[in-house]
């Protein structure tokens, strides 16, 4: 049975988006070198600015490893309109790098709110009501800047775009992720399925569930861990969103209430052929990033060599007359 293809991104390093998360950053050789140790074929780029913005020096530092470009995160405030030019020119000139460097599979261009810039959102992280959610008009207008996006995304690159649902964003919970894939054109824009901020943004514990609800979108798909106790403790202490990262909501692989077993059985029945990306959002000076990373592998390991074993155990077995 062909093995999944499992890669770790610059996140778990300690390379996040957010000012409230910036700090000491692990450099990307050391991130690369890493991430190859404990046992990933893939990556994703980071910020813009973390790794090399060369495509020649980029293109040499993956393939000196042999590691395969996945993806990057572009984060554009698509509630305002006046934001769509200039998000979609970020897009683009973030999708053109990934397509210098591109192997196989082809990467995407990982779109996003611009998440934890809304107040009420960043403070309601994981416990968001429907009176927080976008109006009609409001929502016509993220989905026409995510469509407008990926539709220059892949006209000027040939790359699509995946859609990244996230805590402290305006798409977090599961109405939201059904309301922007009803809203945007399914030839364009794509569902990154992210196991952790889905049980976060929920407010359950059943990540499979989701996969299955929203899978006829999903081309891509970023493993992380939700600790149910900590999610709990944040809800009832109102924390807001950094607040609850910086407790460790989003812990290493194994330790949270995803069924990655049951993810693992997923993929393999549905055919789904691309990379599992790992993601354990790790701030700056928060444990040792190699060794959760090399744990995480490892656990990956374990679930796929279980799943394996149930399904061989479920097949019928041939005889000899």
């Amino acid at each position: 049975m062909k093995r999944l293809r499992v890669g770790n991104a610059p996140c778990s390093w300690g390379t996040l988006e957010f000012e409230q998360a910036q700090g000491a950053q692990t450099p990307y050789h050391q991130m690369l070198d890493e991430l190859v140790e404990t046992g990933y074929t893939g990556t994703e780029l980071g910020d813009w600015g973390y790794m090399p913005t060369d495509p020649a020096k980029l293109a040499d530092e993956l393939r000196t490893r042999s590691i395969t470009m996945l993806g990057a995160f572009v984060p554009v405030a698509l509630k305002e309109r006046e934001a769509h030019g200039e998000g979609s020119a970020t897009a683009v000139k973030t999708a053109r790098l990934l397509a210098a460097v591109a192997g196989e599979p082809r990467p995407f261009l990982v779109l996003a709110d611009n998440n934890g810039s809304v107040p009420e959102r960043t403070k309601n992280a994981g416990r968001v009501q429907p009176t927080m959610e976008l109006d009609l008009a409001a929502w016509k207008t993220f989905a026409d800047g995510a469509n407008r996006i990926a539709h220059a995304v892949r006209e000027e690159t040939g790359l699509r775009t995946v859609f990244h649902h996230h805590c402290a964003g305006y798409v977090e919970t599961p109405a939201e992720i059904s309301r922007l894939l009803d809203l945007t054109n399914p030839e364009l824009v794509g569902l990154v399925f992210d196991t952790g901020h889905y049980c976060y943004g929920a407010g359950e514990q059943d990540a499979l569930s989701g996969i299955r609800r929203f899978e006829e979108r999903i081309w891509y798909v970023h493993c992380k861990d939700c600790d149910p106790v900590i999610a709990e403790e944040a809800r009832r202490k109102g924390w807001d969103y950094f607040e609850a990262l910086r407790h460790g909501v989003f812990c290493e692989l194994g330790k949270g209430s995803v069924d990655f077993e049951g993810v693992i059985r997923w993929a393999r029945e549905t055919g789904y052929d691309h990379y599992l990306l790992v993601e354990q959002d790790v701030l700056p000076g928060m444990g040792a990033p190699k060794e959760s990373a090399r744990r995480n592998r490892e656990y990956l390991q374990a679930m796929e060599n279980q799943a394996a074993r149930e399904t061989n155990a479920a097949a019928p077995r041939s005889t000899n007359r």
